[in-house]
């Protein structure tokens, strides 16, 4: 990663924000499957298709934002460290 220069810290963050959006999407949503037994069971069609969509845009556009401008993912993180 360094040697490519890129910033350790800020690709931690775009791994976890990526690994956010894999929870919530198929085929391996995890979060789905639990979603799905509380507290009456729902299918998983309507799970994704009508309540899940909004977080996972919504998560994209922060991922594209994180990208572009750096320094809102790493601002706080580089104010603890100090």
């Amino acid at each position: 990663m360094r040697a490519l220069g890129f910033d350790p810290l800020w690709f931690g963050i775009l791994f976890v924000m990526n690994m956010e959006m894999a929870y919530l999407t198929p085929p391996f949503g995890f979060n789905l499957f639990v979603m799905r037994g509380w507290p009456r069971k729902i299918s998983p069609w309507e799970i994704f298709y009508r309540a899940v969509w909004p977080f996972v845009g919504l998560q994209a556009l922060g991922l594209i934002l994180v990208m572009i401008w750096p320094e809102i993912g790493t601002w706080l993180p580089a104010r603890m460290i100090r």
